[in-house]
């Protein structure tokens, strides 16, 4: 399974904005789907926001669409989660998944993911 390390998550006021990033080793990263998760207390994990290998394939939840964006590196074998017009309902702990089963779809189920990281808290207060 490929290793996984979030950063960058942290406090923030309602209406800025944050960038996750995840470095990945292990494993060959370029040929992975990756995702981001997210969970609140009391929450389900839920899906944010995945990208295809390729970068040029990307799916969102509808509640981040035109707010987040998220983006890859497979150079620097990183995968990053801009979040812009950040709302209270965004602070949860978000982690980064990784699909290692070279699935040509981008799925927005958390169980067809297969390694994850330990999260990173964002905190958006009003």
């Amino acid at each position: 399974q490929v290793s996984l390390v979030e950063s960058g998550g942290g406090p923030v006021q309602a209406g800025g904005s944050l960038r996750l990033s995840c470095a990945a080793s292990g494993r060959t990263f370029s040929t992975f789907v990756m995702g981001w998760f997210r969970q609140a207390p009391g929450n389900e994990r839920e899906f944010v926001a995945a990208i295809g290998w390729s970068a040029s394939s990307t799916r969102y939840a509808d509640s981040v669409k035109g707010r987040f964006t998220i983006s890859r590196d497979n150079v620097k074998n990183t995968v990053y989660l801009k979040m812009n017009s950040l709302k209270t309902e965004d602070s949860a702990v978000y982690y980064c998944e990784a699909d290692e089963n070279l699935r040509r779809s981008i799925s927005n189920n958390d169980a067809d993911y297969d390694s994850w990281g330990r999260g990173s808290q964002v905190t958006v207060s009003s």
